[in-house]
């Protein structure tokens, strides 16, 4: 029995010193008594003592046998008392379960996106680097090669400074072409991200410049997958879009930048012809910051560097600014907030859980005061039987640790359904960190669950421990029990507001009308080059064939492309002019988009006045949406006007407006419609997103799209089909994982808080069995013990209401960001949760409500 080696725990080091001091003043008075000097007495019983520090490390041996002992000891007394109470020991390990594994698997997405440092040597000395017009006139955010440059050659805080950019190509070297992405990068690409080819070299300075050697670095998926990870890959040559390069490296299996879909690195000459030109930008700019260096001493230093080029090309560089971003906050973005937000719920739901248990188990304590009477009749003291139950709450919490990290496991799956597009979503995975935590939490479930009642049942004297196990005693009021459920109530409230505000704005998004018809269209993209674009007029030529031959085709209802895809959030809000007249006071600002003939017939936005976009499109007609017209035309008529970017800018739309458009919420179904001119144009890039409406499903035309583009492009790759509905549903994603999780999260609340109310009101009708009995035997109805033991849960669900009622709303604007047409103070909302916490209290409580009120009176008094 534990309480029988008390004498055998670990003691204080200085005890220890005590003890040998002792034992040797005893040995030499021994010796004096026999005749010795006490010098040397004491000398002899050193001797005979034996060394000091052995002696020191026998006990301490000696000891920590024993305490290892004890722990066994305590644990498999713990095993024996699970397993005779196992209904008990399922639940608390489900509970816990539910609990440490959905903590511990959105810990694992925090862990993944935002704590971990992005998988790149020197990751924090990363930024990105973006121009901007200071009057807001253009939204391009894109750089100028020959700009890049200059903040390379004159800042004083970069190791270096980079960047890139896409084509989607055909690569040709197989029977058939294949897409590949290809990232064109500036020189020194490969000194900002700290890294080198895994096999072969990277870039010489002659292949970076202009006319130099053909060369090209392969992602290590594309080795694997087109040469079967042979290292006679390299020195061979691939063929893309009529071009071949030689290969001179594999890059490594991890490096994934920009993206993981890059299948191979290519140089973009600065000095080229056409990368000239201060207004011709195409480079997303990243930058590798010097040791020591913060991000505000590196903007200010490029503040100072684009200052002296304004004076030096007024023409752009005096209009434009620098705006320096951490490179994982760009990767990161708005998603921070959604996870935080969820951690706070499942820290909530973990709250919920350990008061849950920590209420089964006081009321386990109590009804085990009897046993722990008898111990301290035994001699027991009370730290080694605190110790023993503390033993049996973190079995409990281990086994239910194991089976969250289960959960934990399987919720990377779930991640990865529920949002697509979750930055590093691929990284969410176990590891040693998230087993770490998870061990951790099993602990602070412990001392959270476990320690109060443990203390608790064993702070009582004998004599009081022994007469609350009489059967004499008529019961207690449980109170302690029930400040833990009203505190499981007041946390669910807060869980189940969350929730049914963020259910409320993903309903009214569904009703959104979006100003155009999604369903029946088809999206897909035909490979292309940037380098096209020196030929203008044959990429025109080449796209409009393209949606001539798709019309023609069985099943296709309209075709058309556009620069961005209708519904999926994106915005280039920009400056224009009208019949080129700028208004200084009042900025003309519009979101700009490409479209080609046939646009608004394949999406279905209705033409109000004038006519659509011509088959011409080489033509400069451009569309206006009603809001542009009502807003920037007023009473005079749109048609006939000029519309002209405020600012020089080749993809900046400059025309005649010929028709008005119906409002399309076209930056994001939870954007209300802005001002939008549409350009008529087919060919806003090599690549564009084409658009076809067929008559029945979508994807079933896939192929037969397929085969026509390639009757007519043969060297080109078709890929990306999807419809237009998954694009809006990737696009609300994110929204939609916080959706889902939460109102699991709260399902899960309400579960544990019907189970608490339900065995705080089992244990009190169990303690007040005798006391039911009584009354029913002086006449009290059966109906009238219900009612009281229902009216108890229910006082307790009424005042957990009103504490999650204040607690909610004091919490509300965290969340009122993330709601569309629903306000974050919705009384609907509020009045739901509050009648359904009362509907499940009430049910949760009757069932042991009847109970208490059918004991047969006789029985309960012959049993006392």
């Amino acid at each position: 029995m534990i309480w029988r080696r008390r004498s055998r725990r670990p003691v204080p080091e200085n005890a220890v010193e005590q003890e040998i001091s002792f034992h040797i003043a005893e040995l030499t008075e021994a010796y004096v008594r026999l005749g010795l000097p006490p010098d040397e007495a004491r000398r002899r019983a050193i001797l005979e003592f034996g060394g000091r520090e052995q002696v020191k490390q026998q006990v301490r041996e000696v000891h920590l046998s024993a305490l290892l002992e004890s722990v066994l000891f305590n644990l498999k007394s713990a095993v024996r008392f699970l397993r005779k109470s196992l209904s008990f020991s399922v639940v608390v390990i489900v509970t816990l379960g539910l609990g440490i594994g959905a903590n511990s698997a959105v810990f694992s997405a925090i862990d993944a996106i935002i704590l971990r440092a992005l998988p790149f040597p020197s990751s924090n000395q990363l930024v990105a680097l973006y121009q901007h017009d200071y009057k807001g006139r253009d939204a391009n955010t894109f750089v100028a090669p020959a700009r890049l440059e200059d903040w390379n050659r004159l800042n004083s805080t970069f190791q270096a400074i980079s960047g890139y950019y896409f084509d989607n190509l055909s690569e040709t070297s197989g029977s058939l072409p294949e897409k590949v992405t290809e990232c064109l990068v500036a020189p020194r690409f490969l000194e900002v991200m700290r890294v080198a080819p895994a096999l072969g070299r990277g870039f010489a300075p002659n292949e970076e410049h202009w006319g130099g050697a053909s060369a090209v670095l392969i992602s290590y998926g594309y080795w694997q997958r087109r040469f079967h990870g042979d290292p006679a890959a390299l020195g061979q040559q691939v063929h893309v879009s009529g071009y071949t390069s030689t290969i001179i490296g594999v890059m490594p299996e991890s490096f994934q930048f920009p993206n993981a879909d890059v299948d191979m690195w290519t140089p973009s000459a600065p000095d080229a012809p056409f990368a000239r030109r201060r207004d011709e930008t195409w480079f997303t700019v990243i930058g590798l910051m010097k040791p020591g260096v913060t991000v505000e001493q590196a903007a200010a230093d490029l503040a100072t560097v684009q200052s002296q080029l304004g004076k030096q090309f007024p023409k752009p560089d005096a209009e434009l600014t620098v705006q320096t971003v951490a490179l994982k906050e760009v990767i990161v973005g708005s998603t921070r907030s959604s996870l935080w937000l969820l951690y706070g719920s499942v820290s909530l739901l973990l709250l919920i859980a350990c008061s849950n248990i920590a209420a089964l188990l006081l009321a386990r304590t109590t009804e085990r005061e009897h046993e722990v009477s008898i111990r301290f009749s035994l001699g027991a003291s009370r730290l080694a039987i605190v110790g023993q139950l503390l033993s049996e709450v973190f079995t409990l919490a281990l086994l239910g640790s194991l089976a969250g990290l289960l959960i934990a496991a399987a919720s990377a799956r779930g991640f990865h359904l529920l949002a697509k597009t979750l930055p590093r979503a691929e990284e969410i995975a176990l590891n040693w960190q998230i087993v770490a935590y998870t061990l951790v939490a099993a602990v602070a479930t412990t001392l959270l669950c476990g320690l109060f009642p443990a203390l608790r049942g064993t702070r009582r004297s004998l004599a009081n421990s022994l007469a609350a196990g009489s059967r004499t005693q008529v019961s207690t009021r449980g109170s302690l029990q029930w400040m833990l459920v009203g505190m499981q109530i007041a946390l669910t409230v807060n869980l189940l507001i969350g929730a049914g505000l963020l259910l409320r704005s993903f309903q009214q998004l569904a009703r959104v009308d979006p100003g155009f018809e999604p369903g029946h269209v088809l999206t897909f993209q035909v490979s292309g080059s940037w380098g096209e674009t020196s030929e203008m007029k044959n990429v025109i030529r080449r796209i409009d064939r393209t949606l001539e031959s798709l019309r023609t085709l069985p099943g296709v209802e309209a075709a058309s492309t556009a620069a961005m895809l209708p519904g999926v959030p994106s915005q280039y809000q920009t400056e224009f002019k009208i019949d080129g007249k700028l208004e200084t006071g009042h900025p003309i600002l519009a979101d700009s988009r490409y479209v080609s003939a046939g646009y608004f017939d394949t999406m279905r936005i209705p033409l109000l006045v004038g006519e659509s976009c011509r088959q011409a499109s080489s033509t400069s007609d451009v569309m206006v949406n009603r809001a542009f017209a009502d807003k920037y035309m007023g009473d005079t008529l749109a048609l006939g006007h000029q519309v002209s970017g405020a600012v020089y800018n080749d993809f900046l739309p400059e025309g005649i407006i010929r028709g008005i458009v119906g409002d399309a919420r076209e930056e994001g179904l939870n954007t209300q419609p802005v001002p939008t001119v549409y350009s008529c144009f087919s060919a806003p890039d090599p690549f564009p997103n084409y658009l076809v409406r067929t008559h029945g499903d979508p994807m079933a035309m896939a192929e037969t799209i397929r085969r026509r583009i390639h009757e007519i492009e043969p060297s080109r790759s078709v890929y990306a089909f999807a419809p237009l509905q998954e694009h809006l549903d990737e696009a609300s994603s994110e929204n939609r994982l916080r959706t889902v999780l939460l109102t699991l999260f709260a399902a899960i609340a309400i579960l544990l808080a019907c189970i608490g109310l339900y065995g705080t009101l089992s244990y009190l009708g169990r303690l007040r069995r005798r006391e039911v009995g009584v009354r029913l035997a002086l006449g009290a109805m059966r109906n009238q013990i219900v009612a009281r033991f229902l009216m108890q849960g229910l006082r307790v669900a009424v005042i957990g209401c009103a504490a999650g009622l204040a607690l909610g709303l004091g919490l509300s604007h965290f969340i009122g960001s993330m709601l569309y047409g629903v306000s974050a103070l919705d009384p609907a909302t509020y009045v739901g949760v509050i009648l359904l916490i009362l509907l499940v209290a009430g049910c949760a409580s009757l069932v042991p409500a009847l109970r208490a009120a059918h004991v047969e009176p006789v029985q309960v008094l012959r049993e006392e």
